[in-house]
């Protein structure tokens, strides 16, 4: 009899600065994919701006916990979502980060939400018809393993 642990797969998803820790946790081996929604990928403009007077982010801390600046050499499946009417800011790191995550080899894609917002997005993930639920879905599908319901 096989006593050996089995590996647990976990699957992650968060929004805004949620889609930031989804982004950060994608290297860790347990995880097998994620999708980060309207998430802030570069720190750099937050430090640069009034509300890095309550985070007190220095250089060195925002480019060590900006995603897009660290892609991983080997990572699981990442969709990476935005409203197509999220701020011009959220949309340029989507974009940007999706871009250097299959640039590096990395299974994944860009997923434009149309007719989003940022508060609205989540919607594409509470429908099961909704595109979010759908990609999820999708996912699962691909890397079913025995044993996973």
């Amino acid at each position: 009899m096989n006593t050996a642990p089995t590996r647990t797969a976990y699957y992650v998803s968060g929004h805004s600065a949620g889609g930031h820790l989804t982004a950060m946790t994608m290297p860790l081996a347990e995880v097998c994919g994620g999708i980060a929604i309207s998430g802030i990928y570069d720190l750099e403009p937050i430090r640069l701006n009034y509300l890095n007077e309550k985070l007190g982010l220095d250089a060195v801390e925002a480019e060590r916990n900006s995603p897009v600046r660290d892609v991983p050499a080997n990572a699981g499946e990442l969709v990476v979502a935005y409203g197509t009417r999220e701020l011009p800011e959220l949309c340029r790191q989507s974009i940007e980060y999706a871009q250097a995550w299959t640039k590096r080899g990395l299974p994944g894609r860009l997923l434009p939400v149309d007719g989003a917002d940022h508060f609205t997005i989540l919607d594409a993930l509470a429908r099961p018809e909704g595109v979010l639920t759908q990609a999820l879905l999708s996912m699962l599908g691909r890397h079913r393993r025995p044993g996973l319901t």
